[in-house]
């Protein structure tokens, strides 16, 4: 069965975009280096090919068969061009939401409409979660099941933080180095 999973790249003191982020500056002032790890675009985005350890967790992600994606995030990535590696990309949307850019894009009313429609479009495969604000709704809805933080040795200081102030647990599954990150697995912990 479909797993939801975030994959989020984070510096050490929580994160996962720098001071101005905003469309044509996705990820803020400095937030770039929050994405060394992938090396530079050997395609066309978003087609990354970094080696070793870092290789084995880009091509789990690249293995999803769906995208949850927060509707900010996706503004601000450019819409992805309207294509994540080639499979349907759910987008959470209060009011009239704007033409979708291809067949793959289906704005939905909420996150739960959302994870459930790219859980049956997922089949086997996993659904990639994307962005801060969506990961938190989908925690305090129980509809998170893990996470993969990308840890990137740096302190940006100030920016978009991955995580709110909701009290939530989480069960180490694996640790992965690698040069310039360290790949951490969580699993959600069902709260009690």
């Amino acid at each position: 069965m479909a797993k939801s999973v975030l994959y989020m790249s984070m510096s050490l003191d929580g994160f996962i975009a720098g001071l101005g982020d905003g469309p044509g500056n996705g990820l803020g002032d400095g937030g770039l280096r929050l994405h060394e790890w992938l090396g530079e675009p050997v395609a066309g985005y978003p087609h990354f090919d970094p080696p070793g350890v870092s290789g084995q967790v880009f091509a789990e992600v690249m293995a999803t068969g769906a995208v949850v994606v927060g509707r900010k995030t996706f503004d601000y990535a450019g819409r992805w061009d309207g294509d994540h590696h080639g499979v349907p990309i759910f987008v959470p949307t209060r009011g009239t939401p704007p033409e979708p850019q291809s067949g793959w894009v289906h704005y939905v009313p909420d996150v739960a409409t959302a994870m459930r429609e790219a859980k049956a479009a997922a089949g086997d495969a996993n659904v990639m979660v994307h962005g801060a604000s969506l990961a938190q709704s989908l925690l305090r809805e129980g509809l998170l099941d893990e996470l993969e933080i990308h840890l990137i040795p740096v302190v940006l200081g100030e920016g978009r933080r991955l995580f709110g102030s909701d009290h939530v647990e989480f069960e180490l599954m694996r640790v992965l180095d690698a040069p310039g990150v360290t790949h951490l697995h969580y699993r959600v912990l069902p709260s009690s």
